[in-house]
């Protein structure tokens, strides 16, 4: 079994494997502690990314902003989350994420309260294009840590928990922690709230500093039977240090994931943006809103940690990583797709929440498959390859709250509701956009093959 660790500059021989076999030593587990911290990571960007939910009926309150208005600062966020997601993957790729996402955990984290200090349009798209540039290298940076000290057998589970459970719990505990903790029952303002939140954050990252390091073998507390246990089976691959761009063009399983995932994370804007301002425009004080906003998004949490057993469970019963990768997304957009229709048919809030719970479910369980395709045809590559799927995702999202926010102002009206004039919107059009996202990304898995590797020149 051999090593081999492009980007450090070091040799890929780990210590003490200089002289021969395995140990017979006992497993460290330093590896968990690593997993917590990539937990935490996607934890606190959901969470804050999240907040967004209930800064914008605020914001629509305090100085009323049209839909199309709201959208659009929302949307700048994915302009510099999209442009910086490839930079940031080679950066990782080449040197690490040690001190790289811990900087950007703290800057992020920093930025969040900037959203409560100007009511200028122009203002509040400065703070969110520079808290997208700050979270653009969060997730190619996990897929390079998972790379680095999960073993590839068990590598799409631990996936699935880091980015979908946390990740998703994430911005499910945001309403929660925003809305119903930190304002409805403390009564902190909504502002006074990001500053908690805030510097949560910014303690998070310094506990990353200290104890993440870039690799086993840059681990002192990492014996070689902990080395050896995560290096497993992986091949033995030379070339660039950087993956060259042509290889990404050439390879046509990978110009088809581009396309899934414009659908896939495109379709995500619903949870991010508008549920706060769609529960609430059901009359819903802002405590009880916290909690339906939170409901889909747990769906997806646990969603994400069924699709990662789901996906290693049929590579292990059928040997086939690429029929499993496929089978595993296609089932899961599909369903939520269909499942969506059945939702939106509810006629309580909280049916509708309850609905919504059942599709993120199953749109999720497809996320651990989109890191384990990332990382199978990604190989030492998997930071850049991610960042690159991750960039045509947010291009997606980009332009759907675009679309979503035309939508919302055109099948918006202004009604007589007690006596008072009020804007009543109606959010079907919405949500079969979502639907008709999902659809095009079920389709989009049975053209995809993960064992098209990128790490190896074709």
């Amino acid at each position: 079994m051999n090593v081999c660790q492009p980007g450090t500059g070091e040799t890929p021989v780990p210590p003490g494997r200089e002289g021969g076999g395995p140990s017979d030593e006992r497993p460290t587990r330093v590896r968990w502690l690593i997993f917590t911290l990539a937990c935490g990571t996607s934890w606190f960007l959901y969470l804050h990314r999240y907040t967004w939910n209930f800064i914008r009926p605020e914001l629509e309150k305090e100085f009323g902003f049209s839909n199309a208005q709201l959208e659009g600062v929302f949307t700048v966020f994915n302009f510099s989350y999209a442009v910086g997601q490839i930079p940031s993957g080679i950066f990782c790729d080449y040197f690490g994420a040690h001190l790289f996402l811990a900087a950007l955990i703290l800057l992020w984290s920093l930025v969040l309260p900037t959203f409560g200090m100007t009511g200028s349009l122009y203002s509040l798209g400065g703070c969110r294009v520079l808290f997208g540039a700050a979270q653009a290298g969060g997730y190619p940076s996990l897929a390079r840590v998972t790379k680095s000290w999960f073993p590839r057998s068990s590598r799409t589970i631990v996936q699935g928990v880091i980015v979908s459970f946390f990740g998703r719990s994430g911005g499910a505990m945001s309403s929660i922690i925003m809305g119903t903790l930190l304002i409805g029952l403390c009564g902190l303002s909504w502002r006074g709230a990001l500053v908690v939140m805030s510097a949560a954050g910014a303690l998070f990252a310094a506990l990353f500093l200290l104890f993440y390091r870039n690799r086993p073998e840059d681990d002192p507390r990492v014996n070689e039977a902990e080395r050896e246990l995560i290096r497993e089976d992986e091949e033995v691959t030379a070339g660039p240090r950087v993956l060259p761009m042509g290889r990404v063009l050439r390879n046509r399983s990978m110009l088809v994931f581009l396309f899934q995932q414009f659908m896939n994370a495109g379709a995500d804007f619903v949870y991010v943006s508008t549920m706060g301002s769609y529960f609430m425009a059901r009359d819903f004080d802002v405590a009880t809103a916290g909690l339906l906003v939170s409901l889909p998004l747990w769906g997806g949490a646990v969603g994400g940690i069924v699709g990662g057993f789901v996906n290693d469970g049929l590579i292990h019963a059928t040997g086939s990583r690429r029929w499993s990768r496929r089978v595993a997304g296609f089932t899961g957009k599909f369903l939520a797709c269909i499942l969506m229709f059945v939702a939106i048919r509810q006629t309580s809030g909280v049916g509708v929440a309850v609905g919504l719970f059942v599709v993120k479910f199953f749109s999720d369980w497809t996320q651990p498959t989109v890191w384990g395709a990332c990382t199978d045809m990604g190989g030492r590559y998997s930071a850049t390859t991610f960042s690159i799927i991750n960039t045509a995702g947010n291009v997606g999202a980009l332009v759907t709250p675009l679309v979503s926010g035309l939508l919302l102002d055109y099948f918006s009206s202004t009604q007589i509701v007690d006596g008072a004039a009020r804007t009543v919107t109606n959010y079907t059009p919405m949500f079969v956009l979502v639907a008709a996202m999902y659809l095009a990304s079920a389709c989009c898995w049975f053209f995809i093959d993960c064992t098209q590797s990128l790490d190896r020149g074709r």
